[in-house]
Formats: C-alpha cells, sequence, structure tokens
C-alpha cells in the first residue's frame, strides 16, 4: 500500500486583496501570471490565509486579467478581507516518499502592488 502524504506544493506570499464582490457565487480572482508562476490552475481549491485578520478559509480559483496584479475576494470570501490586507495563498499536492524526495515547494512572493519579485 503506498502512502500519500500531503505537502504545500505553491505559496503566494503577501498577495494584497485588490477587490471583493459579494454577489459573485463564490472564489479568489487571482492575475493569471501570479497563477502561472505558481503553477495554480483554474477552480484549483487553495487556501487563503489572512494575515491583517488571522482568518483561514478555502476556495477554488478563478484567473483574473494577466499582468493586472489582481486578487479578489468572491462570494462569501468576501465578507473574510478588506481591500489592502494582507494573504498567504497556499495550494497542496499529494505526494507519496519518491515523489517527495525530488520535490521543491514553488514560493511566489509579491511587493505592494501584487507583482513577483
Amino acid at each position: 500500500m503506498t502512502m500519500l502524504r500531503k505537502f504545500c506544493r505553491s505559496k503566494i506570499h503577501n498577495a494584497r486583496i485588490t477587490m471583493k464582490d459579494l454577489e459573485y457565487e463564490g472564489s479568489i480572482t487571482i492575475d493569471q501570471e501570479i497563477m502561472e508562476l505558481a503553477e495554480i490552475a483554474n477552480d484549483e481549491i487553495v487556501a487563503v490565509f489572512n494575515l491583517n485578520n488571522g482568518l483561514r478559509f478555502e476556495t477554488y480559483v478563478i484567473p483574473g486579467n494577466k499582468g493586472s496584479g489582481v486578487i479578489g475576494l468572491n462570494g462569501a470570501a468576501a465578507r473574510l478581507g478588506e481591500i489592502g490586507d494582507r494573504l498567504i495563498i497556499l495550494a497542496f499536492a499529494y505526494m507519496d516518499a519518491k515523489e517527495i524526495e525530488n520535490f521543491t515547494m514553488r514560493n511566489i512572493r509579491l511587493d505592494e502592488n501584487n507583482h513577483p519579485t
């Protein structure tokens, strides 16, 4: 039997909320360029940690305009942060022992305008 372990595959650090849309069905909008750097797919489930208020939640990702720097909370998630709040966004993968040996997490750091540094 192969045991799989859950690992943080990608981390987007210091993302700032730039928009909120309470009426949207739900999700987090992430600039497509940032998604590509973090290797996060459209509709992938991510964990979001708000550094300003300590709230943590899971939601799915939708792409925002490439190069826009957009990080948006939609639907119920829009209640969990304010524009300007800093976030950490994590994506995960399940791996077996062999995959873990050669694994390196992707760590994407953003500046105050949500551009990769």
